[in-house]
């Protein structure tokens, strides 16, 4: 498995576990990444430690905020949907990076395992 593949696994496991998705943002909201084939994706983790290591690489005053997975799922997710976003899921090491789904995606994933 592929560290991508391999942190999107922990990324589910993890959230469904503990009923929590981290983000990083700063008052302006949350920083989001446009890949090379054009898609923006806007990012979370499964734990604070991962969205800790995010929020250092990235700086630039960015704290760490927690979601109930309820939340998430019922106003976060329909959000992104709506503006056309990617999620992001699990980035790390340097450049931060890592697999993106679709909110129905990641919906889909989630209803599956629980």
């Amino acid at each position: 498995m592929s560290q991508s593949g391999s942190q999107a696994a922990a990324f589910f496991r993890d959230v469904r576990q503990n009923r929590v998705v981290w983000l990083v943002r700063d008052d302006d909201g949350s920083p989001t990444s446009l890949s090379e084939d054009g898609t923006r994706s806007l990012p979370f983790w499964s734990t604070s430690a991962r969205a800790q290591r995010a929020a250092k690489i990235w700086g630039h005053g960015l704290r760490v905020e927690s979601m109930s997975l309820e939340d998430w799922r019922a106003r976060e997710l329909p959000d992104v949907a709506r503006e056309g976003l990617m999620i992001g899921i699990n980035w790390s090491g340097p450049r931060l990076v890592g697999w993106s789904f679709t909110p129905r995606e990641v919906l889909n994933r989630l209803a599956a395992a629980d």
